[in-house]
């Protein structure tokens, strides 16, 4: 059978008995862990009380950032958390109903950090689209549009961990019991990784370029209208609350901040879903520092959680400066 090294609930493919799947440089991927880890329970923490307590006027973009600074501390708590104290101890002591349990709850705040994302840009195009429809009342902020996006995010982050809880059992590797995964064949694992980098990565990147796109397309055609329909001599006071009308400002910068909050998606994800699928389709070798780069890379992977409160607190001080 393959064996997997395992990091998380990520793993990858090794099947040669002469390479250690422990093997991993061990003081600085504890260094990145550790700041890891505080960054994101730090940073969302700071998010979420702010957003609880220290803002009075509630909005709808709030509200799913509100969803995504949970969904990043949990990924701090349940997977950074755990990966540190798995490679303190490099074994699994907690029994297998507990290797399931914890491998499907890392899955699922994983998978949902992303959905809420692509929740969060569907929003976005609708304000853009029908700015007139979202007003700022705390009633319409909590309608059912944005409950049903981000309840729909935490469901298909429910269904896509269901094979994580099937797959991941307790068993010996190496001499020592491991929450571990196994497969068969080489094209299992192909199909597996296949999987994962389509449900994390590939699809929720789709449906959110298909949403900037439409967004850039709905400000150009709303923005060449006003400017057609502009009356000429028309003071520039008019003009531009006629702008506004058109397109809230406000709107048009929390666009920009999801923009930039889905780059980092896109920065921080991109090396694990790329080195993985190279490693499985054999264009990597399998070596024994091959080890520990995937284990770095991998680990890499939550950086995505500990920059979104940083780049939401960036445009939250430049809003107050203004």
């Amino acid at each position: 059978m393959d064996s997997a090294n395992c990091t998380g609930w990520h793993c990858t493919p090794n099947n040669d008995t002469s390479i250690n799947s422990f093997y991993f440089y061990e003081t600085e991927q504890f260094v990145i862990l550790w700041a890891l880890f505080i960054l994101i329970v730090l940073g969302n923490s700071a998010v979420i009380f702010t957003l609880k307590f220290g803002v009075k006027r509630r909005s709808r973009m709030n509200f799913f950032i509100m969803h995504l600074a949970v969904a990043d501390l949990c990924v701090g708590v349940l997977s950074v958390l755990t990966d540190i104290v798995w490679r303190s101890s490099v074994t699994w002591k907690a029994g297998n109903t507990a290797c399931k349990v914890v491998r499907y709850s890392q899955a699922v705040v994983t998978y949902s950090s992303t959905y809420v994302l692509v929740a969060l840009s569907i929003d976005r195009y609708y304000a853009i689209k029908y700015p007139m429809n979202f007003c700022g009342s705390c009633k319409y902020i909590r309608g059912r549009r944005a409950r049903w996006l981000v309840g729909i995010a935490w469901l298909i982050s429910f269904i896509l961990s269901i094979p994580i809880a099937v797959l991941f059992h307790v068993r010996l590797v190496q001499g020592t019991s491991q929450c571990w995964i196994e497969f068969e064949k080489p094209w299992q694992w192909q199909l597996y990784m296949s999987l994962v980098a389509l449900a994390l990565f590939v699809i929720p990147a789709v449906i959110i370029s298909i949403c900037y796109i439409l967004i850039i397309t709905t400000i150009w055609a709303k923005s060449k209208l006003y400017s057609v329909s502009a009356v000429p001599g028309q003071c520039e006071d008019t003009r531009r609350a006629s702008s506004r009308g058109i397109i809230p400002k406000a709107k048009v910068k929390s666009v920009k901040m999801t923009f930039i909050i889905v780059l980092a998606f896109v920065l921080c994800w991109s090396p694990y879903i790329v080195f993985d699928l190279l490693q499985v389709y054999g264009y990597i070798p399998r070596t024994q520092n091959y080890i520990a780069v995937a284990t770095l890379i991998q680990s890499l992977a939550p950086l995505n959680s500990a920059a979104n409160p940083i780049i939401y607190c960036i445009f939250r001080t430049g809003n107050n400066n203004r």
